[in-house]
């Protein structure tokens, strides 16, 4: 996907938050300084100013040592205020894995984590289809299409109740699946016993979304694949197109 002039002037800012235990946080950050049109730099967890950026990424890792539940301590960090103002304002926001787990917590999305049915740590890749290509991390996508991307994790059992279901459902929050190689959406494709085999989810407005698979990992054919490459250049894109209709 080709990236607009007005990003190749103005370079899309990403700001990485560093909780004590993140250990993906150098890999978002590189991820995203991969492609011409961006640039990236840390934010501490203390830190309480956002000015100046387009999207935060929370990565993933163990925030807190996954102490009480995973991202349970990491949502009460100062900085999390401020990733809240910033979403409210429609600022971008993409948590990954711990990322989203902590998204949840903090009620920035809908829904809660298990530990994986299995109850072990699952690390390998997965293929996920992509049910909704309209919002601003999944335009570099074709609807249904299928990519494969990692995951690495132990509480990754998407739930929410019935009620809740149905609502992200109507409201195309859904945003991957894990899904077979033909994209069918079986129990053997599920790693972690997610519900509706739940990969990833966005807020109602759209600007914040979370997801466990990484898609960091495979942002170069050196590390195994390029299939992630499709969410940051949405971004890039989505930022880029905001700012012309300036």
């Amino acid at each position: 996907m080709a990236i607009s002039s007005q990003t190749e002037v103005t370079p899309v800012r990403f700001g990485v938050v560093v909780f004590p235990g993140s250990n993906c946080d150098a890999d978002s950050h590189d991820a995203v300084r991969s492609f011409a049109g961006a640039d990236a730099r840390y934010l501490w967890h203390k830190d309480t100013d956002l000015g100046g950026l387009d999207c935060v990424i929370l990565p993933g890792g163990f925030s807190y040592g996954d102490y009480l539940r995973c991202g349970a301590i990491a949502r009460f960090s100062p900085i999390m205020n401020a990733v809240q103002r910033f979403a409210d304002d429609g600022g971008l926001v993409i948590g990954i894995c711990n990322g989203f787990q902590i998204l949840l917590e903090a009620g920035m999305l809908p829904g809660a984590m298990h530990q994986n049915e299995g109850l072990k740590f699952v690390c390998k890749l997965v293929n996920l289809r992509v049910e909704n290509n309209g919002i601003p991390f999944t335009t570099g996508y074709e609807r249904g299409q299928v990519i494969k991307v990692p995951i690495a994790h132990h509480e990754g059992n998407y739930f929410i109740d019935q009620a809740g279901l149905a609502e992200i459902e109507a409201n195309g929050q859904v945003v991957v699946r894990y899904c077979d190689d033909e994209g069918e959406t079986t129990e053997a494709s599920n790693p972690n016993g997610s519900l509706g085999n739940i990969a990833g989810v966005c807020n109602r407005e759209h600007n914040v979304f979370g997801l466990m698979p990484h898609p960091e990992r495979v942002c170069e054919e050196i590390v195994g694949g390029t299939d992630g490459r499709g969410v940051f250049e949405s971004i890039i894109n989505a930022v880029g197109a905001k700012a012309a209709a300036r």
